[in-house]
């Protein structure tokens, strides 16, 4: 029988919005209730170790979401909450560095324990495929990553990580260590009753195919990297 599990705000009360304000290249967004159904888990060997898969249902939006399970985790662990990006996981384009951060994070819990949370539907930070290439011809031609989906109508950053504060819970981690460089990343997880103890650097992938990508990412999104750019 599957199982479903809610996010919650650190008082335990389900979350029925949360809104996002900033400098004018914030996007506002309003999160539903999020949650999520536990459907079936599987062990299955990789190369970067044997892991336990966990598959989930978003309530929400229907996709499809994957925990990628080293050990037995428990509060304190490390946890890394990836975005799906075809373009830099499966053809391992070097305009972004979401492959080697994939890599470099299965290979950590794998020897540290701890669980990679895979979120679909967040491909070009929440625009899609086939609007990731659109920007990527408007970053051609000039833009940076930012003001390319601004152009495009859409947001800068549309991504909800309220399901993989929802499979978390499911997972019985409430105060984890989170392997990221993105604020947002620690503040979404926050408001949904996350406690995250230490936010811990992800360094991998640069390029100097992605060198302007990151400075971008850097200096006005807000994302912190400890390597040079």
């Amino acid at each position: 029988m599957a199982e479903t599990c809610f996010s919650t705000s650190p008082s335990g009360a389900p979350i029925a919005a949360l809104s996002k304000g900033g400098d004018s290249t914030s996007t506002v967004r309003t999160i539903a209730i999020s949650g999520v159904t536990f459907e079936v888990e599987t062990t299955v060997p990789t190369k970067h170790g044997t892991f336990q898969f966990r598959a989930y249902r978003d309530l929400v939006t229907g996709s499809e979401h994957l925990a990628v399970v080293s050990g037995t985790p428990t509060d304190g662990c490390l946890v890394r909450v990836h975005s799906e990006c075809l373009t830099g996981e499966v053809f391992e384009s070097q305009k972004c560095e979401c492959g080697p951060q994939l890599d470099s994070a299965l290979n950590t819990i794998n020897q540290y324990g701890g669980v990679v949370i895979y979120m679909r539907g967040h491909e070009g930070r929440g625009i899609g495929l086939i609007n990731k290439l659109r920007a990527y011809r408007l970053q051609e031609a000039g833009l940076d990553t930012l003001d390319a989906n601004l152009a495009l109508g859409l947001p800068a950053d549309g991504r909800d990580y309220s399901a993989a504060a929802a499979i978390l819970h499911n997972l019985r981690l409430h105060a984890v260590r989170l392997l990221t460089n993105n604020p947002d990343k620690v503040d979404q997880l926050t408001g949904h009753g996350i406690t995250v103890l230490e936010r811990v650097p992800l360094t991998a992938g640069a390029h100097p195919a992605n060198s302007a990508y990151l400075r971008t990412k850097r200096d006005r999104m807000g994302h912190l990297f400890q390597h040079a750019l």
